[in-house]
């Protein structure tokens, strides 16, 4: 859903102020009903008139955003069991779809899109895409821990792909490692992590592939810059 007067500027009508003045003297119609100030459509439903023409179609853009997810937000855009979803940060004409999972209680990198064939290029697990993850865990992290994570882990019957550790900093009473893996199983390394006796206290995923989450400061969204677009389409040529 998209406030109206953003998808008549977008729409290249007039500014937002301007279409604003439109609504307001009547001159926009959606699905034959004079519009009101605030009203909010789907692009992909409504029919929009102006001056009693109705606007030609959209072409659907192929737009990929770069989300900080925060904690306590649910990965799909309709849960209604959810009090808060992704879909809730993200403020887009297009209708987008986010890539992958990341669970309520992480935070970090999520990519959100509409473009189908690049979200499944990311998530087919023949690809094995990298995601890099920060992760903090209570307490000390011995030897025999990390070379069992390293390794691999039973779970649900089979174990998993072997990954990389590497140690950000450690303290008494905690341990901040930095995962990298190339699968993801729900709640991977959670379990992984409990199965070896671990509490994790924080996750953040701070990359995927080639793109990395940076400075986007928490709940926030950006598009991808062409440079990063162009270095992922070229990561997935070489999958």
């Amino acid at each position: 859903m998209i406030r109206l007067q953003k998808y008549l500027a977008e729409r290249g009508l007039a500014s937002r102020r301007g279409a604003e003045e439109m609504i307001k003297q009547g001159r926009i119609t959606i699905n034959g009903r004079r519009a009101e100030i605030g009203m909010s459509i789907d692009p992909a439903t409504a029919l929009v008139a102006v001056d009693g023409q109705a606007l030609p179609p959209q072409r659907e853009q192929k737009i990929t955003l770069m989300l900080h997810k925060p904690r306590g937000y649910v990965t799909t855009m309709h849960d209604r069991h959810a009090t808060k979803t992704v879909a809730d940060l993200v403020d887009c004409p297009e209708r987008l779809y986010p890539v992958g999972r990341l669970d309520k209680d992480s935070e970090g990198l999520l990519l959100m899109t509409n473009d189908g064939e690049l979200a499944h290029a990311l998530t087919h697990p023949s690809r094995q895409v990298a995601k890099v993850y920060r992760v903090t865990l209570r307490g000390q992290v011995s030897e025999n821990m990390r070379t069992q994570l390293q390794t691999g882990i039973m779970l649900d019957g089979t174990r998993t792909l072997p990954l990389q550790l590497r140690e950000v900093s450690q303290q008494p009473d905690r341990t901040v490692l930095e995962f990298t893996l190339q699968e993801g199983r729900n709640r991977q390394i959670r379990r992984m992590c409990q199965a070896v006796g671990l509490q994790v206290l924080r996750l953040k995923r701070t990359q995927i592939g080639p793109l990395k989450l940076g400075m986007l400061p928490v709940g926030e969204t950006r598009t991808l810059t062409a440079e990063e677009t162009k270095k992922l389409l070229l990561f997935l040529q070489k999958k």
